[in-house]
C-alpha cells in the first residue's frame, strides 16, 4: 500500500491540535488500559489497519492479553471484560455508529453507571479522537507495521 499523505507535514498545525486532544486524554485519569481497549474496538469498527497495529501494541505494553485482543470485536459474547470496561465499549459503538444509533438512551444509561461526568466526558473524547485519528489514517492509506510503542522501546 502507497501512502497519500502525510499529514503531519502538510498541516502541523492540525495534527498538534490532534496531539493536544491525545495528551488531555491521557492525562484524565481513565485507566490506560481501558483507553487502548476503546482505541482498537473503534479502530476495529472503522477499519483503520494502522490504528489497530499501534493500539494493539500499546494494549499489550500497558499488560493486556492476547486472548482479550483476539476477542474484542465479540466482547459482548465473553466473560473476560468487566463491567466497566462493557459499558465503554458500548459507549465507543455507539459513538463510533452515531448517524445509525444516535446513542441510546439505555447505552448511557450504562456508561452513567459506570463512569463519572467528567470520566463519561474525556472517553467521550478518547473515542472522538480515535474516530478522527482513523478516518486520516484511512483516507490517507498511512501505512501500518512501523509503530512500536513507547512503553516498549
Amino acid at each position: 500500500m502507497q501512502s497519500r499523505l502525510n499529514i503531519a507535514k502538510v498541516a502541523p498545525d492540525v495534527y498538534k491540535a490532534m496531539l493536544t486532544l491525545e495528551t488531555c486524554v491521557k492525562q484524565s485519569g481513565l485507566e490506560a488500559s481501558l483507553l487502548e481497549l476503546v482505541k482498537t474496538r473503534a479502530s476495529q469498527m472503522n477499519h483503520c489497519a494502522y490504528c489497530l497495529d499501534m493500539h494493539t501494541k500499546d494494549a499489550r505494553a500497558h499488560g493486556e492479553t492476547e486472548q482479550r485482543l483476539y476477542t474484542l470485536s465479540a466482547w459482548r459474547e465473553t466473560a473476560c471484560y468487566s463491567e466497566r470496561e462493557r459499558a465503554a465499549l458500548a459507549w465507543t459503538e455507539a459513538l463510533t455508529n452515531v448517524a445509525e444509533s444516535h446513542v441510546p438512551d439505555d447505552v448511557y444509561d450504562v456508561a452513567r453507571a459506570h463512569f463519572t461526568e467528567s470520566e463519561l466526558a474525556h472517553l467521550s473524547l478518547a473515542i472522538v479522537a480515535i474516530n478522527g485519528w482513523n478516518r486520516l489514517s484511512v483516507a490517507f492509506r498511512v501505512v501500518p507495521g512501523t509503530y512500536q510503542s513507547a512503553k516498549t522501546q
